[in-house]
């Protein structure tokens, strides 16, 4: 007689996940600091991160741009489409005399964001200060976040 057990699709994914963790580390050897002496292939792979959200009625957008000089960061607005693109450059020299090893990446990047209905791009506004870009443009009320609450109907048993 076989046994039933319940499927727990779950459980399955991690062991998916484990399994493709596992290709990983053989292929790429963990990306441990010792293989990282050879990143030449990894150049280039570098995207800041990005946060946006509302505060006071403005859209703010903030870029991690470290090691970043703003005079190589481009801004353009196109509808409601915004796109921030630069580059950071490498200070290392390529014999990396006196480097163990070399984890920090660099090359251009391109960050395309859709900014929401009711957003003013006409003004915005962008500062950078400490390795952060951040772009702030008034919305309109009907961008703003609405609270929407839940009605919750009493149920009723019946006796049967």
């Amino acid at each position: 007689m076989f046994e039933l057990k319940k499927w727990d699709p779950i459980k399955e994914l991690s062991g998916i996940q484990r399994d493709m963790d596992d290709l990983f580390r053989r292929v790429f050897g963990g990306l441990a600091p010792t293989s990282l002496l050879r990143r030449e292939a990894f150049r280039g792979e570098w995207y800041p991160a990005i946060d946006c959200y509302m505060k006071n009625n403005q859209f703010i957008v903030h870029a991690d741009l470290p090691g970043v000089n703003p005079k190589d960061v481009d801004i353009s607005l196109t509808g409601n489409v915004l796109t921030i693109r630069g580059e950071r450059k490498s200070e290392v020299e390529e014999k990396k005399e006196g480097y163990l090893f070399h984890e920090t990446s660099f090359g251009t990047f391109e960050r395309v964001l859709t900014i929401p209905e009711g957003v003013d791009v006409s003004k915005v506004k962008a500062t950078y200060r400490n390795g952060v870009l951040e772009l702030s443009m008034p919305a309109k009320a009907e961008a703003l976040p609405k609270k929407v609450n839940i009605e919750i109907e009493a149920e009723t048993k019946k006796a049967a």
